[in-house]
């Protein structure tokens, strides 16, 4: 009778399920991402300290977008942008583990058989909606009906090797589970998705041919084989972002160990646990889907009292680098511990503005020098980054810092505050907005201006470059008095920025006249006529902004709100 076996269609319809299956999956998660992706990445930059509630929070959001995959990437962006420490991410990668274990308890009940309904309804409800939420949520029904009806389907072409003796041959090999973790860890991270992999287990326990011992340990090579989305996505982040990806293998890889000598022990607990009878197909599968739930759960309750200890085991094994360091965005004064002495927190939060714009002075000169070609193309502070490289990265803490800053003001503006404290808090506000858009501006030139200028001197004429150096000099030096002025909140300073508003209009007003009469004149200012005028704007943008500041700083004194 086993020679009567046609392989081809066998082959054929296997294949075919597994991309309904795979391209289900994707459509699914791409649905629920749509609906909720947002949300969830909010809903994980906002967890604290609290281990538990981290834990939840995992779990939580890998059961809304089914992919512990793509929380995981999420985590690893979390901790690279300095949302999340990686300490705080290590909970919620436990729970994300056991938010994975959702799909296979869905899919252990037969549900396949309900395919087309659910792929229908939701076909319906994408294409009549007119919500957006509505719509995204059809698309991951229909998502969810396609992977149904794959996994149908990948049933049915199984079916005729159930009494096949080299396929069941093969299949006791599986129950060596050396051999099984390899083969769940290697489709997986082929697949890089441990649902689809999970999906195929209970597929063949359900035709009768796969074993709970031999499931148990394909399931925990799938632990591990889902690590390598993660470790993929963090190769070139910051050690912290690393740490993260690290984390998952080093939770994973422990689980295995663990249980890798007590499969039988285990399976004949989940045995007792769960339901011994039901219908043809559904008692295995049952079987699997708790043995992956209960494990990850074990996992879960194991590692996280010792949160802190595996936190001081990363740092051990992937060290900070002080230089490295240095290029995070980061806070250096503002603490929450201030809060209750608003005077005192006000210094903190004056302190860490002052702060944010020495970051400007260094990304201002640096602006002009990449493109007229007059220093050498490396950042002064960090020569491995190339000039444009340490524009970015402090475009990126002047960002991080003003979110951090305007929080803070935000906080303490919420305790009773005396005239004088309220005025500054409300300046400070408006100050570190207007800062945060000179560092974009910055930025934005940076993106405007052609790739070969950033490498090549620039081809501007002497007198094109002098009065582009005159401007860039008298910015730098109203960004530099500003920083003083936001020290002490100096009327006095600020002043001074102000009352050299004319002068500035008269320089630049110069400068645009002589690259007009050089147009006219010089064939080669046109070549360069596009680069001149958008460093020109961008000085305007600069003082623009230099003054508003300014006018904050004395407002503030004379009790006047911008």
């Amino acid at each position: 009778m086993q020679n009567e076996i046609s392989f081809v269609p066998i082959a054929l319809s296997f294949a075919g399920g597994l991309a309904l299956f795979l391209y289900g999956i994707r459509v699914m998660s791409g649905g629920l991402k749509k609906a909720a992706g947002r949300r969830m990445r909010d809903f994980i930059a906002r967890i604290t300290d609290n281990r538990f509630t981290g834990l939840l929070a995992g779990a939580l959001a890998t059961m809304m977008v089914q992919s512990s995959s793509t929380i995981m990437v999420m985590l690893v962006g979390l901790v690279q942008s300095n949302l999340l420490t990686y300490v705080q991410a290590l909970s919620i990668i436990l729970g994300a583990e056991i938010g994975t274990t959702a799909m296979a308890q869905l899919i252990a009940f037969r549900i396949h058989e309900y395919a087309l309904p659910v792929f229908a309804s939701g076909f319906v409800l994408n294409l009549s909606s007119r919500r957006e939420g509505l719509r995204n949520a059809g698309e991951a029904i229909y998502g969810f009906g396609l992977f149904l009806f794959g996994m149908s389907l990948m049933s049915g072409a199984v079916a005729p090797l159930r009494s096949y003796e080299p396929f069941i041959d093969l299949l006791r090999y599986m129950e060596n589970p050396l051999y099984s973790v390899l083969a769940g860890m290697l489709l997986t991270a082929l697949m890089q998705s441990s649902g689809a992999f999970i999906g195929i287990v209970i597929t063949l326990a359900q035709q009768g041919t796969l074993t709970l011992e031999a499931g148990i340990p394909m399931l925990l090579g799938a632990n591990i084989g889902t690590c390598i989305t993660a470790s993929l996505a963090s190769i070139g982040m910051l050690r912290p972002a690393r740490r993260v990806a690290l984390a998952q293998v080093l939770f994973n890889v422990t689980g295995v160990a663990i249980f890798l000598f007590v499969i039988p022990l285990y399976a004949d607990f989940v045995r007792m646990i769960s339901p011994s009878e039901g219908l043809p197909g559904t008692v295995i599968p049952r079987q699997i889907a708790n043995a992956h739930t209960l494990y990850n759960v074990f996992m879960a309750v194991m590692f996280l009292p010792f949160i802190a200890l595996w936190g001081k085991l990363l740092i051990r094994l992937i060290p900070d680098n002080p230089g490295e360091t240095r290029l995070q965005p980061s806070v250096w004064y503002i603490t929450n511990s201030a809060l209750s002495a608003p005077s005192l927190a006000l210094s903190y939060a004056r302190a860490e503005t002052a702060r944010m714009n020495r970051i400007l002075e260094r990304m201002a000169g640096a602006m002009l020098p990449v493109f007229t070609g007059s220093e050498a193309a490396r950042d002064k502070v960090f020569p491995e980054l190339s000039v444009g490289g340490g524009i970015r990265m402090r475009e990126e803490k002047v960002n991080y810092l003003e979110s951090r800053v305007s929080a803070y003001l935000i906080a303490i503006s919420r305790h009773e505050l005396g005239e004088r404290e309220s005025l500054e808090a409300f300046a400070l506000m408006n100050i570190v907005k207007d800062q945060e858009a000179i560092g974009d501006s910055i930025e934005s030139l940076l993106q405007k201006l052609p790739e070969k200028t950033r490498e090549q001197p620039s081809g501007m004429t002497a007198e094109g470059k002098a009065d582009l150096s005159a401007l860039h000099a008298f910015v730098c030096r109203e960004i530099a008095t500003l920083t003083v002025a936001i020290q002490e909140m100096n009327v006095r300073q600020a002043s001074n920025v102000l009352h050299g508003d004319r002068d500035f209009l008269v320089l630049s007003a110069a400068a645009e006249s002589r690259h007009l009469h050089r147009l006219r004149t010089l064939p080669e200012s046109a070549m360069t006529h596009d680069i001149h005028m958008d460093l020109l704007h961008a000085f305007e943008e600069i003082h623009h902004y230099c003054k508003s500041i300014a006018r904050s700083i004395v407002n503030q004194e004379t009790g006047e709100r911008s």
